[in-house]
């Protein structure tokens, strides 16, 4: 698919969004919100659903979160409009409260043709709604900074899958914003793994990938848990507010284990929902070499 043709895919998507009626979210919203960015790019960041500030605008993470969002994109060399940005419903649910399942189900054929025409070799979950649909079962609190082949049902059945908290989380919770940086440098290194997937998935039956590619594939085992930079450009970081939806809660873990990093979790429901023996999935991989870790400016998203 060509450039072109992705771009007049997703402008349909976004018109169909428009004037979508599929739920009771239609009912309440100003703009619905059918998402933005660049038509060729290999990362797609996916959140929750618009907030206040979306909802008058149209456009997604344009609020509070949205400048903590364009930091953590800073803080690797990227922009915003090198990326696509999404959320998993696309009207605000009133008053910021958590999508109903119904809702999410209402919007997820939107979500599923984004991604068919974008393709993506990385998907970023921002938040646990987000992360539920690309790996169903994990718990944001153990998973998050880590990647896994996204579920096959998730509509990019070909991408990784890059667990982060919702930026929100860390307006209400300033102890969530060293974590959200940490997790954010472990991106490109994410990126590179999932082109070097690529590359060997399509290389022809006993062939070879190219050089670059199986140097980055054996740098980065299937079998080693991701680690990530512990450097965090405090410079970037974004003050929080007063107040800010809750985006943080835990759901059932499956998956690699926990990093160690910052967990917010009401604990009676933690321990009310945790399973006693919990599966592993696939876990992470290591991050590339220093030099492959390079700013994303150097690492062309297009």
């Amino acid at each position: 698919m060509t450039e072109a043709e992705r771009r007049a895919a997703l402008d349909a998507i976004a018109q169909e969004v428009a004037i979508c009626t599929r739920c009771r979210l239609h009912q309440t919203r100003t703009r619905a919100v059918p998402g933005e960015g660049h038509a060729e790019t290999e990362v797609i960041f996916v959140g929750e659903g618009p907030g206040f500030n979306e909802d008058r605008q149209g456009r997604p993470f344009v609020g509070q979160a949205g400048a903590k969002l364009d930091a953590l994109l800073t803080s690797v060399g990227w922009r915003r409009d090198e990326v696509f940005i999404t959320n998993v419903v696309k009207c605000r649910p009133p008053e910021n409260r958590d999508p109903e399942p119904d809702e999410i189900a209402a919007c997820a054929p939107f979500l599923t043709r984004q991604l068919q025409a974008l393709d993506p070799a990385l998907v970023v979950t921002l938040g646990r709604f987000s992360m539920a649909r690309f790996s169903p079962g994990a718990r944001i609190g153990q998973v998050h900074g880590t990647y896994r082949p996204a579920d096959a049902g998730s509509g990019a059945p070909n991408a990784l899958a890059y667990a982060m908290y919702h930026p929100a989380a860390a307006l209400h919770q300033g102890s969530l914003n060293e974590a959200l940086f940490r997790d954010m440098l472990g991106v490109p290194a994410a990126l590179l793994d999932a082109r070097a997937r690529r590359t060997l998935a399509a290389a022809p039956p006993g062939g070879t990938a190219d050089q670059g590619s199986a140097e980055v594939a054996a740098e980065l085992p299937p079998e080693a848990p991701a680690e990530v930079p512990t450097e965090v450009p405090t410079e970037l970081a974004v003050e929080a507010p007063a107040q800010s939806p809750a985006e943080d809660a835990a759901v059932p873990v499956i998956g690699v284990e926990a990093l160690g990093l910052v967990e917010v979790a009401d604990p009676a429901v933690d321990a009310a929902h945790a399973p006693d023996s919990a599966p592993r999935g696939e876990p992470a991989s290591e991050p590339a070499s220093d030099a492959e870790t390079r700013p994303a400016a150097q690492l062309p998203l297009f």
